[in-house]
């Protein structure tokens, strides 16, 4: 029996999408046989050339003035946060895309906010997040994922279908602390197996996660999504500032909610490895040079003044004493002619 030449295609794909959807045991992070170095085999963008995360090396970053402030719609409003899921991957955050949005920050439209994620390490002590800055990993990173406004669905060639925001997670040594992350982290026992979901609406907002971060400092390039089928369709910011979160706060993640049934592992080291950047440059906003050097001027104009006032200043005080000093002489002459002379 011969196959139909024209169906193999269709086959493949089919195949392709039911082996290795988000769902699928053989999209995963840490069995041997199937990890993220697995992906880039069976996935048709996963081996592309503009993949993400990646390593950002400050020294080589470029400036673009464009790159101004974000205006941030919804980020404040408790009612945006839906539901909190374990997908046996990851913990996702379901948000009110009707009341969320970004736009600015060099944005060439306004992203619609779908939800958001996390990826870690295990414990604090190993650290997870998927980008690093200058070798430097933190202990978690955060994705908040962002539809451009006027497409419905992301094609595969849309270069800038979404936008993500992508927020580091620096352990420190405090307990319980900051307050939004004790309230999120709360609810982690209510999704303790894969396909749990619970309801967490009007209790945290996303801004009291970003607590502490300056969102005008930031880092800018063209990448892809980070899990299959790893889509070269995103614009990527990646902040700057972390967040700091307490290190019993971060441990949760990685001995609450498992890959599957509360009889498997827990969900660890659920980031990709850095790829590599081939040629893409990354931006930033320009550096105050000009307020340096104008700084700098200031305060050399100053010491100059203040050299040359200290300078006459002196000059003045010694001819004033020569000045004086022959005033004495000559007053001493005149009494000494004076003394003769009568």
């Amino acid at each position: 029996m011969q196959m139909n030449v024209q169906l193999v295609p269709f086959l493949i794909a089919c195949l392709l999408s039911t082996v290795y959807s988000e769902d699928s045991e053989e999209f995963c992070y840490n069995s041997p046989g199937c990890n993220a170095t697995t992906w880039p085999i069976a996935q048709l963008y996963c081996n592309g050339t503009r993949q993400s995360p990646i390593n950002i090396v400050t020294a080589d970053v470029k400036s673009d003035s464009n790159l101004t402030a974000f205006s941030f719609t919804g980020f404040n409003d408790s009612s945006t946060l839906r539901n909190i899921n374990n997908t046996g991957k990851s913990v996702i955050i379901d948000l009110e895309g009707k009341k969320m949005s970004v736009s600015g920050g060099g944005l060439q439209n306004t992203y619609t906010s779908e939800e958001f994620h996390i990826h870690w390490g295990n414990g604090s002590s190993f650290s997870g997040s998927e980008h690093t800055v200058d070798g430097k990993q933190y202990a978690m990173e955060i994705h908040i994922l962002n539809l451009r406004s006027d497409v419905s669905v992301a094609a595969a060639n849309d270069s800038t279908a979404y936008a993500v925001l992508g927020f580091f997670i620096e352990a420190t040594n405090d307990s319980g602390k900051p307050e939004s992350w004790k309230n999120l982290t709360s609810f982690l026992s209510n999704i303790s197996k894969k396909g749990d979901s619970f309801d967490i609406m009007n209790q945290l907002t996303v801004d009291s996660l970003l607590q502490g971060v300056d969102r005008t400092k930031y880092y800018r390039y063209l990448g892809s999504r980070t899990t299959p089928p790893c889509n070269e369709i995103v614009v990527w910011t990646v902040f700057k500032d972390p967040v700091k979160v307490s290190k019993d706060l971060i441990d949760l993640f990685s001995n609450t909610v498992h890959i599957n049934t509360t009889a498997d592992p827990f969900i660890t080291n659920n980031h990709r490895v850095l790829q590599a950047l081939n040629g893409r440059v990354v931006t930033s906003q320009p550096t105050s040079s000009a307020n340096t050097t104008s700084s700098a001027n200031t305060t050399s104009s100053a010491n100059t003044t203040s050299s040359a006032n200290t300078t006459s200043s002196a000059n003045t005080t010694s001819s004033a004493s020569t000045l004086h000093h022959t005033l004495s002489i000559s007053t001493a002459l005149l009494c000494y002619v004076l003394f003769w002379c009568l």
